[in-house]
C-alpha cells in the first residue's frame, strides 16, 4: 500500500486556512485534522496555550506545549493515517511554530527547528500551502468575534507572524504553494486543487483516486506551480 501524503494549511488567524482544510479535505476523502487540539492530550494542551482565563504561559513553555501537541497529533494521528495510505489534511503544522514562536515571539530559530523537527520524528508536509492575507483584512474579519491568546496579541504581532511565513516560504526547503487569501473562495480551492493534482501525479498516481496529474511541476495555468505563487 502506498504511504499517504501530508499537506498542510498555513496563515495567519482569519486567513480562511480552516475553510480551504475542510473543502479539500471532503474533496480529497482525506483526513482532516487540525493544531492545536486534534487529540485528547492536545485538547488540554490547547486550552492552556489559548484560552485567556489560563494562567500565564512563558514564551518558552509555549513552545514547548506547542511541540508536545504536535508530538502526540503526529503519533495519534497523522502517522497512521498515513500508514494506512490515507492522505491527511493538517490546518496548521511545523511552520506555525516557526512563524509564531520564532518570527513572532523571537525565540532563536535553529533551536526551534530543531525542537520541531524532533516532536515530528522528522516528518515534514509534501506541501505546505500558505494562505497570504494582509493582517488589517483578517482583523477586520474577525471583528466581533472572540479572540483567543494569540489573536489578542495585536496587529505588530500578526504582522510578524506574517512576513515570518513568507520568509518560510521563501526559503525553498520544502514545496510551498503561497496564495493570495484575498480571492474568492471558490477561485482559491480551485488553485489548490490544481496544486494537489501535480501532487498526486499522472492519472492520480499519488494514491488519490480520480485527480488528474497536471504537466510537470509547474501545475495548472495560473496555479504558481508547487513553490511557486499564485497571483
Amino acid at each position: 500500500m502506498a504511504r499517504g501524503r501530508l499537506i498542510a494549511l498555513e496563515g495567519i488567524d482569519g486567513c480562511g486556512k480552516s475553510t480551504q482544510a475542510r473543502i479539500l479535505s471532503e474533496r480529497l476523502g482525506a483526513v482532516s485534522t487540525f493544531e492545536p487540539g486534534a487529540t485528547p492530550l492536545g485538547s488540554s494542551l490547547r486550552a492552556l496555550l489559548l484560552d485567556r482565563g489560563s494562567a500565564p504561559v512563558s514564551d518558552r513553555a509555549e513552545a514547548l506545549l506547542m511541540a508536545a501537541d504536535r508530538a502526540q497529533h503526529v503519533a495519534e494521528v497523522i502517522e497512521p493515517a498515513l500508514d494506512a495510505g490515507r492522505w491527511v489534511v493538517t490546518d496548521r503544522f511545523a511552520a506555525s511554530t516557526l512563524a509564531y514562536q520564532g518570527f513572532g515571539r523571537g525565540l532563536d530559530r535553529a533551536t526551534l527547528e530543531t525542537l520541531v523537527l524532533w516532536a515530528t520524528g522528522g516528518l515534514r508536509p509534501d506541501l505546505t500551502v500558505l494562505f497570504d492575507l494582509p493582517v488589517e483584512v483578517a482583523a477586520a474579519r474577525r471583528n466581533g468575534g472572540a479572540l483567543d491568546r494569540m489573536e489578542a496579541e495585536g496587529v505588530a504581532f500578526a504582522q510578524r507572524v506574517a512576513d515570518g511565513f513568507l520568509a518560510l516560504a521563501g526559503e525553498g526547503r520544502d514545496p510551498w504553494l503561497v496564495l493570495d487569501a484575498t480571492e474568492p473562495v471558490d477561485l482559491i480551492a480551485a488553485t489548490v486543487w490544481d496544486a494537489i493534482a501535480v501532487l498526486a501525479g499522472p492519472s492520480g498516481t499519488g494514491g488519490v483516486d480520480g485527480i488528474g496529474g497536471a504537466d510537470g511541476i509547474g501545475g495548472a495555468d495560473g496555479a504558481g506551480g508547487i513553490g511557486g505563487r499564485a497571483q
